[in-house]
């Protein structure tokens, strides 16, 4: 969907609806592996670092996809991108969940971030190309809300089906709904005839030289990967591990609380659009908000406390601060070309995804070493919070000039 693509209001809003449900899956998709650790790494006989490993492959393909991801949108649109992406992540959901060695478990994730690859950055696609500028914050807020109440939901129905059932089955089950996703994708995302296109296309690999020059998109990506390391590793892997055993929760208590951060990150990504929009000033946001998280973070990581509504409470705070965490894309894209904004929201999403490549498994290795001390390996968590605010507030001293410059 270029520019020029504009297919009217219903096909827009359609459009949006269904590559948000695309990122609402591949979120769940993402984060299943953390909803059963003992039962998956007993199955496959594997350690705290190699679980680690086997649940940041996602993360391998994921990132340096996103350069590529970036540049087939501008270059083709989103059209035709987002059926394949979504049934290749979900034919990777089943593969894991069948999957009766590692390596084929391997393939499986592998495969679950290659297809996932496509959904964030195309869901902001949409929005940039098919909606206001001026309302970019407060959508992509939106499609982020839509994400983390999906993880929320289905991350507590998935653990309860995991323990009545088992992990395989809630894959699979995962797995025929992302098939279902795509299928509505073919028959419900409109398309734009040929001829409407634009005459010239961009080329698939200019722009990136622009981008990879600038230090001040460098500096907000890198901002936006400290700030997104929580969702990422406490959420999206170990924080379920560390409530059962240093708070003494249930299994599915500890992700009941858990998924108090994807619902707090909802309300927060949508709260710092909306403010963010009308105040102009996402900078002061994202580093007030950041620090507020880390002290949110701090006390459910450090506290003895065994209570499931006091926990459930900070996490939910947490991630409402956390939600900042998308201003960082809008700030990234500020004075951009048009032709070049799927490269440079795809390449803040790349170095932000990256960093579960590094801590996912760093805190499983950390686990390993200190052996299952959580309160030792996820204190990363609040000061990667807390470099992200100092490196915003030192590094990018106002909203400044275009994020990409034409050399």
């Amino acid at each position: 969907m270029s520019a020029s693509d504009r297919v009217g209001t219903t096909g827009a809003l359609i459009a949006l609806v269904l590559v948000a449900a695309f990122f609402l899956f591949e979120f769940v998709a993402r984060i299943l592996p953390s909803l059963a650790i003992d039962q998956i790494a007993s199955d496959f006989g594997l350690s705290n670092a190699r679980f680690g490993t086997l649940s940041s492959v996602f993360f391998w393909v994921y990132a340096p996809m996103q350069l590529v991801v970036g540049a087939l949108l501008d270059r083709f649109g989103a059209k035709r991108l987002v059926f394949p992406a979504c049934a290749i992540c979900a034919l990777g959901v089943l593969l894991f969940g069948v999957a009766d060695a590692p390596m084929l478990a391997t393939i499986g994730r592998f495969l679950t971030g290659l297809g996932a690859s496509f959904a964030f950055v195309s869901a902001l696609f949409v929005v940039t190309h098919q909606f206001p500028a001026e309302r970019f914050a407060m959508l992509s807020g939106v499609v982020n809300m839509v994400g983390m109440i999906g993880a929320a939901i289905g991350a507590v129905v998935l653990t309860d089906m995991m323990v009545t059932t088992g992990w395989r089955i809630a894959f699979v089950a995962t797995g025929a709904i992302g098939l279902l996703i795509a299928a509505l994708m073919v028959v419900f995302v409109p398309g734009v005839a040929p001829a409407t296109r634009e005459a010239s296309a961009p080329p698939l690999v200019s722009g990136f030289a622009s981008i990879f020059r600038n230090r001040r998109l460098w500096i907000i990506a890198l901002c936006g990967a400290l700030y997104y390391m929580p969702i990422n590793v406490f959420g999206g892997l170990w924080g379920q591990s560390d409530l059962m055993q240093d708070h003494g929760l249930s299994q599915v208590s500890a992700e009941f609380a858990v998924s108090m951060v994807f619902w707090g990150m909802a309300l927060g990504s949508v709260v710092a659009g909306i403010v963010a929009d009308r105040s102009g000033r996402p900078r002061v946001i994202i580093v007030s908000n950041a620090c507020l998280a880390a002290i949110c973070f701090g006390f459910a990581i450090y506290s003895a406390t065994s209570s499931v509504a006091l926990l459930s409470a900070a996490l939910f705070l947490g991630g409402a601060f956390s939600g900042a965490q998308i201003l960082t894309f809008a700030m990234a894209k500020e004075g951009a070309e048009a032709t070049e904004t799927g490269k440079i929201i795809a390449f803040v999403n790349m170095i932000g995804i990256a960093s579960a490549v590094i801590f996912q498994p760093l805190i499983g290795e950390m686990l390993d070493q200190s052996s299952g001390n959580y309160r030792i390996a996820l204190s990363l968590v609040p000061a990667c919070l807390v470099l992200s605010a100092c490196l915003m507030w030192v590094g990018v001293k106002s909203n400044g000039p275009k994020a990409v410059k034409k050399p």
